[in-house]
């Protein structure tokens, strides 16, 4: 039995991996809340690592937000994310873990990239500048990745996903990602009988959205890879750098209809082209991924639903804690 350390269990990611990852029977889960293990901290995640020794991590503890919060917080989206991940691949390195998954995210990518996104396009042109900071401390843990395994025949391979929404999603109105913060604009607009609702931006761009517990499920057949063909992926000589998406794209118009629909919401869009789109268009190419034998499964109008039932029970409670 393999014991695997999922950092960051209570996102996004790290619920959609524990879920995964619990009923195979080949794995001894450990994880530890932020309260618990501050992995900013280098000392403290180097203790825990030599405490617990890991046969493997998942590494999907971050900093994470929309537009608004990448906007507002620059230096926290570079700085946090950078502590993090050089406190976790020193600790890594320093007890010899066997295998680490490093999530990234799509925005690493150039913002005017030939679509789909290939792996190979990383560093080929400018970042978008509203998440700029983010990006490059996600370039910095997929290098990271590819110079452990250069200098010290490490393991470590970089997953990018696609937009995430699901179980365990952020709701915030203004510092979340556009999916949620839409459905609770939606949901709050249809309790309160709005008119209207604001969406930001033109509505054009393109972007792909996967259901999170899809990307769990790609983290367990990627964890769960022969030895022969994992090392193949992150030998020193390869970039150990693999997109994860669903292949397809709409436009943020699209996704505004679409999740008012699953909301029940009756209202009018009001698009604020005052505010920023960000990147024109973000569809990553998979066919690395599909090669090796896994594809996405939930469409987007399942996944839609169980992602508004979550929201339902989150804003149930997080209105009783606040009366």
């Amino acid at each position: 039995m393999k014991k695997v350390f999922v950092a960051g269990h209570r996102g996004l990611v790290g619920s959609a991996t524990m879920a995964a990852l619990a009923p195979l029977k080949s794995y001894d889960l450990i994880t530890r809340t932020h309260a618990e293990l501050d992995l900013c901290d280098p000392a403290a995640t180097r203790e825990f690592f030599m405490s617990e020794r890991p046969d493997y991590v998942v590494m999907s503890a971050a900093k994470v937000g929309g537009i608004a919060a990448n906007i507002n917080f620059p230096a926290d989206f570079l700085h946090i994310n950078l502590a993090i991940q050089l406190s976790v691949f020193d600790a890594a390195h320093a007890v010899g873990v066997e295998r680490m998954i490093f999530l990234g995210s799509s925005c690493i990518y150039p913002r005017e990239c030939p679509q789909p996104i290939r792996e190979d396009y990383l560093l080929t042109g400018p970042l978008e500048a509203t998440n700029r900071p983010y990006a490059l401390a996600k370039i910095a843990g997929v290098e990271s990745c590819w110079s452990f395994n250069r200098q010290h025949q490490e393991r470590y391979l970089a997953l990018m996903p696609t937009n995430l929404y699901g179980p365990g999603d952020n709701y915030h109105p203004e510092h979340s990602h556009v999916l949620p913060a839409l459905m609770r604009r939606f949901h709050e607009a249809k309790m309160q009988g709005a008119p209207s609702v604001v969406v930001w931006g033109s509505g054009k761009p393109r972007r792909e959205f996967m259901y999170s517990l899809d990307l769990g499920e790609a983290i367990a057949f990627l964890l769960g890879l022969p030895d022969n063909e994992f090392s193949a992926l992150t030998a020193p000589d390869t970039a150990p750098l693999i997109n994860v998406g669903v292949g397809e794209d709409i436009t943020i118009r699209e996704l505004a209809e679409r999740v008012k629909l699953a909301v029940g919401y009756d209202g009018e869009l009001i698009f604020d082209t005052t505010k920023p789109d960000g990147t024109p268009r973000k569809l990553l190419d998979v066919a690395r991924l599909s090669t090796l034998g896994w594809k996405a499964k939930t469409s987007f109008e399942n996944g839609l639903r169980a992602a508004y039932e979550d929201f339902l029970q989150r804003y149930a409670v997080e209105n009783a804690i606040s009366r």
